[in-house]
């Protein structure tokens, strides 16, 4: 049997420092990686180019530029990384096993990239909450094969949540996968807003999401001081 090619796909918004310490760790192991970009005015393109990284630019907004990167590649699977998000060792044959089984794709658990013991309980938390609802979101690595994201016609062009939304379009699709090894992702967003907020708009925002209301009327929850488009930043998510 052929051996399965990965393409990793990665969003960026002025990502320079990000890129700086992921993605060298990420060339070295995927087949394709594309660094799929919303409009950066730092070096991230320049330092994208110079690691080896394929660029594709465009306007900003998460699904279109994970749409875009994914248009780009012809791997046999995809997987979506966010640009603060590092991952585990071991991941590209987990994934590379899971697609060969036949399966639709998954995730990885998570871990903060910091010591403070409210985030330590808030991983905890988040691994629960994976195990549970058997659904991985963005920060935890998202993959899946290129059959079953053409199938399911790839991200929809939402300013947020479009994470949630294409996991819960795979697990109708077919069998995921959690992986229990542990991308290790930022905790700039909860330590830059306050850890009490950011979990409060976050579960707030899924939890009315679930209940009908629209990721665009939720995007303005989401940036009470924006006027919120479907290009919001690449950068900008509700974390895990």
């Amino acid at each position: 049997m052929a051996t399965i090619t990965v393409a990793a796909i990665i969003p960026t918004l002025n990502e320079e420092s990000s890129l700086r310490r992921n993605l060298p760790g990420v060339l070295s192991e995927a087949d394709e990686v594309v660094v799929s970009d919303g409009g950066s005015r730092d070096s991230t393109l320049r330092l994208a180019e110079e690691l080896g990284a394929r660029v594709v630019i465009g306007e900003p907004g998460r699904g279109p530029q994970l749409n875009r990167g994914a248009a780009s590649t012809v791997s046999d699977a995809l997987v979506f990384l966010h640009a603060d998000t590092q991952l585990p060792d071991g991941a590209l044959p987990a994934i590379r096993e899971v697609i060969a089984s036949g399966k639709v794709g998954g995730g990885f658990q998570v871990r903060f990239d910091t010591n403070h013991r409210v985030m330590a309980f808030g991983g905890r938390l988040v691994r629960l909450r994976t195990r549970l609802t058997r659904s991985p979101l963005g920060d935890q690595a998202q993959f899946i094969s290129r059959t079953a994201f053409d199938e399911l016609g790839g991200f929809r062009e939402w300013p947020i949540l479009e994470d949630l939304d294409l996991v819960q379009r795979m697990k109708r699709h077919g069998e995921i996968v959690v992986l229990p090894l542990e991308a290790v992702t930022s905790a700039r967003r909860y330590l830059e807003g306050g850890i009490a907020r950011t979990v409060i708009v976050n579960w707030l925002i899924w939890a009315l999401y679930l209940a009908g209301v629209s990721p665009q009327k939720l995007a303005r929850l989401y940036h009470p001081r924006q006027n919120p488009t479907p290009q919001a930043e690449a950068g900008d998510r509700p974390k895990t």
